[in-house]
């Protein structure tokens, strides 16, 4: 495994739109693998590989909950629920916030690191997290559907400590 490294915005490859992965190999396994230390490492709580400027339809989130550790290739969010709204920043954009709306529960279908379907529920963080990667995969950022971007240092102290923008 190794860490790599992030790419920052404005580098284009932030805006282009992922390609499918065709197979799972030892190669996309090895991706995920460097990625989830890449995520572990800088730290963050989600990473799509365009952000290590890889095109490839792939995702990688530990927002701390009883799920660990996700691998998804090929993400498809197959459902939405509720509204939520929080803060989120990036690893791409270091130093600016942003709120953003987004569905308070979402479920995901994708494949697993040995290829496997798999279909994951999330709410709250983890369905935020979701959101976020899988637009990355297509070239969205949170800045382009923030309600409000801010520099992180002149960020309202919030009350509720989960409120504090996880790096997405």
């Amino acid at each position: 495994m190794s860490i790599r490294i992030i790419v920052k915005d404005p580098d284009p490859v932030l805006r282009e739109i992922a390609k499918p992965v065709p197979r799972m190999t030892t190669n996309i396994q090895k991706l995920l693998d460097d990625m989830a230390e890449t995520m572990y490492d800088a730290p963050g709580v989600g990473l799509a590989a365009p952000q290590i400027g890889i095109l490839k339809r792939v995702i990688v989130m530990d927002v701390g909950d009883e799920h660990g550790l996700i691998h998804l290739v090929n993400p498809v969010i197959v459902y939405k629920e509720g509204e939520q709204l929080g803060v989120e920043g990036c690893l791409s954009i270091p130093g600016l916030l942003g709120d953003v709306r987004r569905a308070m529960k979402v479920r995901v279908k994708g494949l697993d690191r040995e290829g496997n379907e798999i279909e994951i529920e999330g709410d709250e963080l983890l369905a935020r997290c979701i959101q976020h990667e899988v637009d990355h995969l297509n070239g969205i950022l949170f800045t382009d559907v923030a309600v409000k971007v801010y520099r992180e240092e002149l960020r309202e102290d919030y009350d509720d400590e989960e409120d504090e923008g996880d790096q997405l």
